[in-house]
C-alpha cells in the first residue's frame, strides 16, 4: 500500500505532538495581534505605537539568546514529552498574567508576559524538532516535518487574523475576549500535550551547565562539526533572515505598490504562508521518502526566480489605492503577483524541510536537543541582523521595498552558491535527484533498514550504467561507491561521482595499481564509519541475469567485517542505458524513458559471517524475477 503522510495524523504518536505545537503558535499570534489591537483601541499616537510594535519583537526574541544553550542542556536531559507538558504548563501561567495585562490594559504587563513567552518558546523550540526522530521512522522524517512546517504556517497565519479581529469584532468587550482567548487556547494545548506518548532523554545524565555563554559558544560548535549538519544550520538560518525580510516588508508593499487597504497585507501573508505549507508538503513525494537534501539548491534557486519576477511584476508604486481582495485580484498584473508570492513560499518549503531532515537524520541523538538549541541562537540572529538591514537599506539608502527584493534573491541566490560550494553534496544529490527523477519513475523499499550512521558495506547487481546513482538518490546517507573505472571517467557524470567521492577501480590484468587504491580507500572509509557500496559483479550484466559475485567483497570483508546491506535493482534491465540496447541504440531515447525501478534494500547482515556466494543468493531472492 502506498503511504501517505497524512496518515500520521491519526496516529498518537504524532497526532498529539502537531497540535500541540499548532495550538502554540496560533496562540503565541493572537497574543502578539492582540497587544497590537488593545493599542489602537486605547487610541495611543503614532509614536507609542511605533515604539511597542518595534519593542515586542525584540522582547520576544531576547530569550533565545539569553536562555539557548539551558534550554537545549533540559530538553536533552528530561523525558521529551514530560519537558512539553511542562512549557504548555508555563504557557497556562504566561497567559494568565497576560490575561490580567488586558484586563488592566496594562503594556507593562503584556511586555513582561511577551518576554515571558519568548522564554517558554525557547524551551519549546530545542524539543520541537528534537521528538520527530524519536516518534517518527527514518523514511516518515522529511513527511513528518512537512506537516509540521505545514501546520505552523498556517497556525501563524490564522493565529495572526484571529488576534487582529479580536478588538475589531468584540469592541468595547475586547480586553475580555482576548484574555480569555489567549488562557482557554493554552489550556487547550496542555491538555492535548498529555495524550504525547512517551519520548525518551537524548542524554538523561547530562549535567547541566547553567552558565549560559560558555555552554552557548559549546553548542555552537556541535552544530559545526558535521559539514552537512552545518551547513544545514547555516541553511535554515538563512532561511529566517529570507522571511523575515520578506514578512515585514508585506505590510508597506501592500499598502504602497499594491495600493491595498489593511486587509491585503494579510491575503499576500496568506498567500506566501500557504505556497509554504503547500511546498513543505510535497517535499515527501518529491523525494520519495529520504531525506533529500537535493530539494534545497532547487528551493533555494526557485525563490530568487520568484522574487526577482516579483520586483519586475510591481517596480513602482500603485496607481490606484484603497483596495480590498477582491478589487485587487480584478487589478491588472494581480495574478502575476499572486503567483510570485505562492511561488517564494512553495520554493521556501522546498527549501527548508530537507535541511531540519537532514539535520535531525545526521546529528547524533544525544546532541541534537543542543544542536537545535544552537540553531536556534543562530536563528535569532540572523533575524535581527535581517530586521536591521530592512531598516538601514531603506532609511538611509532610500530603497523602495521592490528593490529589497530585488536585493534579497540576488543575495539569496549567491549565498546558496556559496553554502552549495562549501557542501558539494548538496549540488551533486540535486543533480542526482533531477537526472533520477526524469530518467525513472522510482519506487524505493526497505531503505530505512540502513544504519543511520556507523560503518557499512551495501552490496548490489549491476545492470546500468545509472545504478549508482539511482542508489545514491535513494539512500539518505552518502555512499561511496566502488564503480568501474571507465563508467566513473564518463563525462559531466564524473563531476558527480567525483564530488560523491566514488572510488575507481579496475581489474588485477587492467591497471594493478588502480585496483590497490581501490581497496585502500575502500578500507579507509569502512575504518572512518563511512558506507562503501560496490556492484560484486565486477561487471554490468549483458543478458539481466546476475553473474556470479567475486571474491572482491570477501578480500573487503576480510579486513573490515562490517554489516552488509544487501540491496536489488529491479526492472531497470528494460530501462535507460542497460546493455540490452545496443550502443548505437542507447544514443536516441529508446521507448522504455521514465521506466518503472526499483530499489528494495535488506536489513543489515553480519560482515564477519558472510560469503560472496550467501550474499549473491540475498540479492537474488530480493530481485526475483524482476530483471
Amino acid at each position: 500500500m502506498a503511504h501517505n503522510q497524512f496518515a500520521l495524523l491519526t496516529q498518537r504518536r504524532f497526532l498529539p505532538f502537531f497540535l500541540t505545537q499548532a495550538f502554540g503558535a496560533f496562540n503565541d499570534n493572537v497574543y502578539r495581534q492582540a497587544i497590537i489591537g488593545l493599542l489602537f483601541y486605547l487610541g495611543v499616537d503614532d509614536a507609542q505605537r511605533t515604539l511597542y510594535t518595534n519593542l515586542a519583537p525584540a522582547l520576544f526574541i531576547l530569550p533565545y539568546f539569553l536562555f539557548s544553550a539551558t534550554a537545549g542542556q533540559i530538553a536533552e536531559k528530561l523525558e521529551k514529552h514530560k519537558l512539553i507538558r511542562i512549557t504548555t504548563s508555563m504557557e497556562i501561567a504566561i497567559m494568565s498574567l497576560a490575561a490580567v495585562g488586558f484586563l488592566t490594559q496594562s503594556m507593562t504587563i503584556l511586555l513582561i508576559a511577551l518576554f515571558c513567552t519568548g522564554l517558554q518558546s525557547t524551551l519549546f523550540g530545542p524539543v520541537k524538532y528534537s521528538i520527530l526522530p524519536s516518534v517518527l521512522k527514518p523514511e516518515e522524517l522529511t513527511g513528518g516535518n512537512g506537516l509540521v512546517e505545514m501546520g505552523t504556517s498556517i497556525a501563524i497565519l490564522t493565529g495572526m487574523i484571529f488576534g487582529g479581529l479580536i478588538f475589531t469584532l468584540a469592541g468595547t468587550h475586547g480586553p475580555v475576549v482576548a484574555a480569555t482567548a489567549i488562557i482557554a487556547l493554552a489550556v487547550t494545548g496542555n491538555l492535548v500535550s498529555r495524550l504525547i506518548p512517551r519520548a525518551d532523554a537524548g542524554e538523561p545524565d547530562l549535567k547541566i551547565q547553567w552558565n549560559p555563554i560558555p555552554e552557548s559558544v559549546k553548542i555552537m560548535r556541535m552544530t559545526r562539526r558535521q559539514p552537512a549538519v552545518r551547513n544545514s544550520v547555516l541553511g535554515v538560518s538563512w532561511f529566517w533572515f529570507v522571511g523575515t525580510v520578506l514578512t515585514s516588508q508585506l505590510p508597506g508593499y501592500a499598502l504602497t505598490n499594491l495600493g491595498g487597504d489593511p486587509t491585503l497585507y494579510i491575503f499576500a501573508l496568506a498567500l506566501f504562508s500557504i505556497g509554504t505549507g503547500v511546498g513543505s508538503m510535497l517535499c515527501e513525494r518529491l523525494s520519495a521518502r529520504t531525506v533529500e537534501i537535493g530539494l534545497v539548491p532547487l528551493g533555494a534557486f526557485g525563490i530568487s526566480a520568484f522574487m526577482i519576477d516579483l520586483y519586475f511584476a510591481r517596480t513602482g508604486a500603485a496607481t490606484a489605492t484603497g483596495l480590498n481582495v477582491s478589487a485587487f485580484v480584478h487589478s491588472a498584473g494581480s495574478w502575476r503577483i499572486m503567483i510570485d508570492l505562492i511561488g517564494i513560499g512553495v520554493f521556501a518549503g522546498f527549501f527548508v524541510v530537507p535541511l531540519f531532515a537532514l539535520i535531525q537524520n545526521r546529528s547524533p541523538k544525544n546532541e541534537l536537543s543542543r544542536v537545535i538549541a544552537g540553531m536556534n541562537i543562530q536563528n535569532a540572529a540572523f533575524i535581527v541582523l535581517a530586521a536591521v538591514l530592512g531598516v538601514v537599506v531603506q532609511r538611509f539608502f532610500h530603497w523602495t521595498i521592490p528593490q529589497v527584493f530585488l536585493a534579497l534573491a540576488i543575495a539569496n541566490a549567491i549565498v546558496a552558491i556559496y553554502i552549495f560550494t562549501l557542501v558539494p553534496e548538496f549540488l551533486m544529490r540535486f543533480l542526482s535527484w533531477v537526472l533520477v527523477r526524469a530518467l525513472y519513475r522510482l519506487r524505493v523499499s526497505g531503505t530505512e533498514r540502513i544504519p543511520d550512521e556507523g560503518a557499512g558495506l551495501i552490496v548490489c547487481n549491476h545492470v546500468s550504467y545509472m545504478d549508482a546513482l539511482i542508489l545514491s538518490a535513494s539512500i539518505p546517507r552518502p555512499v561511496r561507491f566502488v564503480m568501474y573505472y571507465k563508467i566513473f571517467n564518463i563525462p559531466v557524470m564524473s563531476w558527480i561521482f567525483r564530488t560523491a567521492k566514488a572510488i575507481p577501480i579496475a581489474g588485477a590484468k587492467e591497471d594493478p595499481e588502480v585496483m590497490r587504491r581501490a581497496f585502500e580507500e575502500i578500507e579507509a572509509a569502512l575504518a572512518d564509519g563511512q558506507l562503501v557500496g560496490i556492484f560484486p559483479e565486477g561487471a554490468l550484466t549483458k543478458n539481466g541475469e546476475i553473474a556470479p559475485f567475486k571474491s572482491g567483497v570477501e578480500r573487503v570483508l576480510e579486513k573490515n567485517p562490517v554489516p552488509v546491506i544487501p540491496m536489488a535493482l529491479r526492472g531497470m534491465w528494460s530501462s535507460m542505458w542497460s546493455k540490452r540496447d545496443s550502443r548505437m541504440a542507447r544514443m536516441r531515447v529508446p521507448r522504455r524513458f521514465r521506466a518503472q525501478v526499483e530499489v528494495i534494500a535488506q536489513a543489515p547482515c553480519d560482515g564477519a559471517e558472510a560469503t560472496a556466494q550467501s550474499l549473491e543468493a540475498q540479492v537474488r531472492a530480493l530481485r526475483g524475477d524482476r530483471a
